[in-house]
């Protein structure tokens, strides 16, 4: 008797995964290895060029397929390899390609990996930048951190990139989400059925040897991909009003900020004599951090969960941010750290957390008790395949239910398909097509 067919999964990603760079690239290898346990078949494609730190998927058994936007040989390719599961990474991808799976494959179970509402995510930080131009304090921001549900809808309804993920969100059978805080925002405000959303935050496994211990640690320690704005911001209120506030209490601490694609403008803010080391990019994030006493993480703005925090855990490092920070990460457990409002009150904190050592063990076990409580790899791993398989097994019934998404669906494939028709004419016959 024949074995049954692996499932085959075909992963689009905005960018080719480097998961030493960013958490959103260590995400995507958690799902993938999640489907690689369960012997399925996957296929990684991206219109994106080779990044400097691209992990090596054909290494994993993991199919390499470079794809190129606006260009129909997507529809040989996607047609051929016949994918029963299509995750679309970001929902820029879905826009893309979207139409085209739904052409060729329109069986495939569709899935959107969130990591973040980018939506979201802009509209704070376009708060924020109102914020600074109507004051010129640089200690409270209180008002920008945790709102009601209601004043982030508002921030965000009439926006343009809004509308465009919200729509994504419907096309697709699945969605990622890994904060709790967006999963509300979307079914309370933005009405999004619940059902089409799916927690799946980031998944780790739990350390098996005991983290470095306070006396073998030294230093404060920042990271994060320079691409990502908040993380960008963060370093800039760390080296005006915070790492000042720190070292007014501490003067011989040293700050180590380390990430990835290090601008011009990055490398201007080292200053050894200050304290304020910008490092560049680790090789070894966990190697770095383990070594480190207290994180810092003074996010003034952002979406999702946090990485480099979920990364202070697993190395036993205590850290201290802010609501922003903190959001949809602990749920009743306890914060590993602090969680602060004002750069004085994180000034006060990190220099109490980085000398107490009694309290610092505590933070340090309330981590790790954090991450088995609500990270493990095996219990999300196993709940997204448990989703997964059931939404291919009643397919027909998630689509009739969800009439919005099968409606953008039958727009969307109508509209980009007389787009695609008329570049193809106008390729064909430029005159033509003008007329």
């Amino acid at each position: 008797m024949s074995q049954p067919r692996a499932t085959k999964v075909l992963v689009i990603g905005y960018v080719w995964p480097e998961p030493r760079s960013s958490a959103a690239g260590g995400y995507v290898m958690q799902l993938l290895g999640t489907f690689l346990q369960q012997g399925w078949d996957v296929t990684f494609s991206s219109p994106a060029g080779a990044g400097e730190h691209q992990e090596d998927l054909t290494a994993l058994g993991i199919r390499e397929v470079p794809i190129e936007l606006n260009n129909s040989s997507f529809d040989l390719f996607v047609s051929e390899l016949a994918p029963d599961i299509v995750l679309f990474e970001q929902f820029m991808m879905e826009e893309q390609f979207g139409w085209r799976v739904e052409k060729q494959c329109p069986q495939a179970l569709r899935v959107l990996g969130t990591q973040d509402l980018q939506s979201l995510r802009h509209a704070r930080h376009q708060r924020l930048k109102d914020r600074l131009k109507a004051s010129d304090d640089n200690n409270d921001f209180s008002s920008l951190f945790a709102p009601a549900l209601r004043e982030e809808f508002e921030l965000m309804a009439d926006t343009d990139l809004a509308k465009r993920e919200i729509a994504a969100l419907y096309r697709c059978d699945v969605n990622l989400m890994i904060s709790e805080v967006e999963i509300e925002l979307l079914v309370e405000q933005f009405k999004v059925p619940r059902n089409l959303l799916h927690w799946c935050p980031l998944m780790v496994d739990l350390p098996d040897a005991a983290p470095a211990q306070f006396e073998n640690r030294a230093h404060f320690i920042h990271i994060g991909n320079f691409r990502h704005a908040p993380n960008w911001d963060a370093v800039l209120w760390l080296k005006t009003t915070i790492w000042p506030l720190i070292r007014a209490q501490l003067p011989a601490a040293q700050l180590h900020i380390y990430g990835a694609y290090t601008p011009p403008k990055a490398t201007a803010l080292h200053n050894a004599a200050q304290g304020f080391h910008v490092m560049n990019w680790a090789e070894d994030a966990l190697q770095v951090m383990s070594a480190a006493r207290v994180c810092l993480a003074p996010l003034r703005f952002g979406a999702g969960i946090k990485g480099k925090i979920v990364d202070a855990m697993l190395c036993g490092t205590p850290n201290v941010t802010t609501p922003m920070g903190a959001e949809a990460m602990h749920g009743e457990e306890p914060w590993p750290g602090a969680v602060t409002r004002t750069a004085e009150d994180f000034a006060d904190q990190a220099a109490q957390l980085y000398s107490d050592k009694p309290r610092w063990l505590d933070a340090q076990a309330q981590g790790l008790s954090l991450l088995a409580e609500r990270y493990r790899q095996s219990v999300h791993g196993e709940a997204l395949i448990e989703k997964l398989v059931h939404s291919r097994q009643h397919l027909a019934q998630i689509r009739r239910d969800n009439f919005t998404g099968s409606m953008l669906r039958h727009h969307q494939h109508k509209s980009t398909q007389y787009m695609a028709q008329w570049i193809e004419a106008k390729n064909r016959n430029p005159s033509a097509a003008a007329d």
